[in-house]
């Protein structure tokens, strides 16, 4: 892929500048590729009826065309336009919860194009939840599709340094709207079944879906690795989020958990290794080798996913050899924190 210029434009207090607003707009509507915020992660754009324009962003990326991409929505009428037929859930859903971090699969009409959807014949549908989002959605008048905006496989976009640092020279400009808020990727829930199954946990938990819908079910795909379903969502086949270094989890009691990894650290730094830890606020200052960094504090999940992805970039600067992470619990949040850092990890776990 020959490299493009990418141009970065900076939101101030106002937003994004207007004559830069409708460059980008112009861009995405031409069969370009625009970074953009959201709450979640920053995300990369292309008209999502567009089928070059999808071929373009798994180019970009480096990423699986089978995976499909989550369609970028400014209103519940663009949701209509693109669907078989509206569920009652996606109004109850959409109601409650949009705009805002929960990403909808749908069966599609043709408006789509397969290139999009990965091959499928559901479409992954959002309203994203960020100033810079909606204005960029409303001024290009296109429905996007975007996956988070790095190369396929390492940790997503929280700043558009990130993006910069993975994209640039492969697509045309990046929308600034400095650190994102939330951190970690919308919740998917397929809408599809008899009973709605999450397909990816995130900021909206399985109870808070429950709340609204009754019944809810979550893959087995999250909780079983082996599973051979074919993935109806971002990210459920590939290893992904992943840093350079290898990655392994750790689970336990806290204080069994504290010395394993002191063990580890300490054989690896004695042969001269480079050794990352991914500790807490309440254990960070129990680990007197390796580049330890807080990834928050454990009363605050929301917290801990915000810093996720920009603490594995960090070990990558860095350029660690190895890397220890704490377990975190699989209540509410925890849930979605789990399941990227055993991604980023190939599923490689030792409980002590």
């Amino acid at each position: 892929m020959s490299a493009m210029k990418t141009r970065v434009f900076t939101a101030g207090k106002n937003g994004i500048d207007e004559q830069e607003m409708a460059v980008a707009a112009e861009i995405i509507r031409a069969g370009g590729l625009v970074a953009f915020p959201t709450e979640t992660v920053y995300g990369l754009g292309g008209d999502a009826t567009n089928p070059d324009a999808s071929r373009k962003i798994y180019e970009a990326k480096g990423r699986p065309s089978d995976n499909p991409l989550i369609v970028h929505i400014e209103n519940f009428g663009q949701l209509e336009e693109i669907v078989a037929e509206v569920p009652k859930e996606a109004r109850v859903l959409a109601e409650k919860f949009w705009p805002g971090p929960l990403t909808m699969i749908l069966n599609k009409n043709e408006k789509i194009p397969y290139e999009t959807t990965g091959g499928l014949d559901t479409v992954a549908i959002r309203m994203p939840n960020h100033p810079v989002a909606q204005a960029f959605l409303k001024e290009s008048g296109c429905m996007i599709a975007a996956p988070s905006a790095n190369t396929s496989g390492r940790p997503s976009p929280t700043r558009a340094s990130h993006v910069w640092e993975d994209l640039q020279g492969r697509i045309d400009v990046i929308l600034d709207g400095g650190e994102v808020g939330i951190g970690i990727e919308s919740t998917i829930v397929d809408l599809t079944e008899e009973v709605p199954v999450i397909l990816r946990p995130g900021f909206i938990t399985l109870e808070m879906l429950s709340e609204v819908l009754g019944t809810v079910k979550m893959d087995p795909g999250i909780v079983d690795e082996n599973s051979k379903k074919p993935p109806k969502a971002p990210g459920m086949r590939y290893r992904h989020y992943a840093p350079k270094a290898e990655l392994t989890l750790v689970e336990g009691q806290e204080n069994q958990v504290v010395s394993a990894i002191n063990g580890y650290a300490e054989k690896l730094i004695s042969s001269g290794k480079k050794v990352g830890i991914i500790a807490t606020e309440e254990t960070k200052d129990r680990y007197p080798e390796g580049m330890v960094v807080s990834i928050g504090s454990r009363n605050d999940e929301a917290q801990v996913a915000r810093h996720l992805y920009q603490v594995l970039r960090q070990f990558d600067e860095w350029d660690v050899d190895a890397i220890y992470s704490e377990s975190f619990p699989t209540a509410g949040v925890g849930q979605a924190i789990m399941n990227r850092l055993l991604k980023a990890a190939g599923h490689k776990k030792i409980t002590v």
